[in-house]
C-alpha cells in the first residue's frame, strides 16, 4: 500500500450502510457551505464561479470576513483543482473516479485549506468532515477524515516533489503540476513564449496567483485619479483609464462609482487592446465603428465612451439575446446601437471605419480570473474556436472600408488562436498588417511585433492578444 493512504476496504461508489442511532446535529458554517455549494455547481452544472458565488453570498447574507473566506475557498479550490485531485488520488485506495462527486468536492475544500491556507490542520480537517456530514451524511465522515489526515502528512511542496514528473525529462509537466495547470495549457504558454525555462515558470506562477481587481474609469465621466481616490486604489501603470484594487477587494456591487455607471470592472489588458483599436489611424473619415462580438459589453462601453468624445457612433453586434441586453444596459446613454445578429453574417451595410473583432476564444489568457476554466477547457476545443474566429475576421474585412482598421483581439496566448488565425485572414483579405506595438505607448516587453501579446507576469494584465490591419 502506498504510504499515507488510509487503510480501509474499497467501497467504490456505494457509501457504507447508515448507522442506527441519533445523528450528530450539523455544524453551522455558512462560508464553507457557500463555497461547497458553489464548487458543486461548477462541477455538476458547469456553473461559473464569478456568477454563482456572489448570488449565494447575497441570498444567504454572508458578508465581511465570512464572505472573504467563502471567496478564497471557492476561487482557490477551483483554481487548484487538478493539483488537489492528484494529491487526493495519492491518498486513496480506489480510483478518484469512484469517489462520489459530493464527497470529492468536500475533499477538495479540505485539501485546499490544508495546503494553501493558514487554517490550522485540525480545523481544516474538522470543518471538511462537518461539511460532508451535513451534505452527505455521517456514513462518509470517517472516510473524509482519513483521506484528509493523509493529505496533511505533507505540505504542498513535499507533495509536488513526490508526484511531479522529473524536471530533467519533463520540464513542462513538472511546471504544470507545480502551478496547478493542465499540461496542455502549460505547453500552449511555452509555445507562445518560446521558452520552457524561467519565463514559462514566471508566466504560470503569475497565472496561478490571485489577481488584482481592475477598474475602468469611463472616459468623459470620471478620471482614473478621481476613481482611485474614491476607491482607495492605485492608478494603472499603462491605461489612462485604469485603476487597480488589491486582490480580495470586497463586493463591488455596492460600490458607488459602479452603481452610478462612472466606472466598470475591466482588466487593464482589455482596456489597452480596445484603446489600440480606437487609436490606430484610419485613412479618411472616422465616424462609423463596429464591435462585431460585443457581449457582455465591456469593450463596447469603452468604445462608446471614446466615440462620444469624438463624434463617432458604434454598432454593437451580439448573437445571444441575453448578452445583447447586457450590452444595452452597460452602454446606456452612449452612442451605441445594439444589434442581435451573428457576427459572421450580421446583415449590416459595410463601409465601417473601424471594426473590432473581440472573438470568442479559449480564454486561456484569463485563467487567473476564471479559475474553473482551466479544467473545463480541452485541447479539442481549439479547432472549433479557430474556425469561428476565421469566419468572424472574414466578415470584419468585408464590412470595413478601404483605409479602415480591423482590430483582432482574443484573451488567449494560444498560437493557433492568435498568429495562426490573424495572419491567414489578413493575407486572404489583402490587408496591410500594422505594427500594433506603436499603439501601446509606455507598455514594455512587447516583443518583436507586429502583433502584441500581453502577459500577467510581464504586464500585470490578462494575456490579451491584439493584431491590427488596414483594409486595402
Amino acid at each position: 500500500m502506498t504510504p499515507g493512504r488510509p487503510r480501509r476496504p474499497d467501497r467504490g461508489r456505494r457509501p457504507a450502510p447508515r448507522k442506527q442511532g441519533p445523528r450528530r446535529p450539523p455544524v453551522q458554517d455558512p462560508p464553507r457551505r457557500a463555497a461547497f455549494d458553489a464548487l458543486h455547481a461548477i462541477s455538476e452544472r458547469d456553473a461559473y464561479a464569478n456568477l454563482i458565488l456572489p448570488d449565494l453570498l447575497r441570498k444567504r447574507n454572508i458578508t465581511g470576513r465570512d464572505a472573504a473566506l467563502a471567496t478564497e475557498l471557492t476561487y482557490g479550490t477551483a483554481r487548484a483543482q487538478g493539483l488537489l485531485d492528484e494529491i487526493i488520488a495519492a491518498c486513496l485506495d480506489r480510483p478518484l473516479s469512484k469517489v462520489d462527486g459530493v464527497v470529492l468536492d468536500a475533499l477538495r475544500i479540505g485539501a485546499y485549506q490544508l495546503l494553501r491556507t493558514r487554517i490550522p490542520a485540525h480545523a481544516a480537517v474538522a470543518s471538511a468532515v462537518d461539511l460532508v456530514r451535513e451534505v452527505a451524511g455521517s456514513h462518509v465522515a470517517g472516510f473524509v477524515n482519513a483521506v484528509l489526515r493523509s493529505v496533511s502528512e505533507h505540505d504542498e511542496a513535499a507533495w509536488i516533489d513526490r508526484l511531479a514528473p522529473d524536471p530533467e525529462t519533463d520540464r513542462i509537466g513538472n511546471l504544470a503540476l507545480r502551478t496547478a495547470h493542465p499540461r496542455w495549457v502549460a505547453r500552449a504558454f511555452a509555445e507562445a513564449l518560446g521558452d520552457t525555462g524561467a519565463e514559462l515558470e514566471a508566466a504560470l506562477q503569475a497565472d496561478d496567483a490571485r489577481p488584482e481587481v481592475h477598474l475602468l474609469a469611463r472616459p468623459g465621466e470620471i478620471s482614473a485619479e478621481e476613481l482611485a481616490a474614491i476607491t482607495g486604489g492605485d492608478v494603472a501603470p499603462y491605461s489612462p483609464y485604469g485603476v487597480h484594487l488589491p486582490p480580495g477587494t470586497g463586493d463591488l456591487a455596492v460600490s458607488e462609482p459602479l452603481n452610478q455607471h462612472l466606472a466598470a470592472v475591466q482588466d487593464e489588458g482589455s482596456q489597452l487592446v480596445t484603446l489600440a483599436a480606437a487609436e490606430a489611424p484610419v485613412e479618411g473619415s472616422d465616424s462609423r465603428w463596429l464591435d462585431l462580438c460585443a457581449g457582455p459589453g465591456g469593450k463596447a462601453v469603452l468604445l462608446g465612451s471614446l466615440a462620444a468624445t469624438s463624434g463617432a457612433t458604434v454598432d454593437a453586434v451580439e448573437v445571444a439575446e441575453h448578452r445583447a441586453r447586457l450590452v444595452e444596459q452597460a452602454t446606456e446613454g452612449l452612442p451605441v446601437t445594439v444589434r442581435v445578429a451573428d457576427g459572421r453574417d450580421p446583415g449590416l451595410d459595410g463601409g465601417y471605419d473601424r471594426v473590432l473583432v473581440d472573438a470568442p476564444c479559449s480564454g486561456l489568457g484569463a485563467l487567473r480570473r476564471r479559475p474553473e476554466a482551466r479544467w473545463r477547457r480541452q485541447p479539442a476545443d481549439i479547432a472549433g474556436l479557430t474556425r469561428l474566429q476565421t469566419e468572424l475576421l472574414a466578415s470584419a474585412f468585408r464590412l470595413v472600408r478601404p483605409g479602415g482598421i480591423v482590430a483582432y483581439v482574443v484573451c488567449s496566448p494560444h498560437l493557433a488562436e492568435t498568429e495562426g488565425v490573424f495572419t491567414g485572414a489578413a493575407r486572404r483579405a489583402g490587408a496591410e498588417v500594422l505594427d500594433a506595438r506603436a499603439y501601446f505607448p509606455g507598455v514594455p516587453a512587447l516583443g518583436d511585433g507586429p502583433t502584441v501579446q500581453l502577459w500577467p507576469h510581464r504586464h500585470g494584465t490578462d494575456a490579451m492578444f491584439c493584431a491590427l490591419a488596414r483594409a486595402r
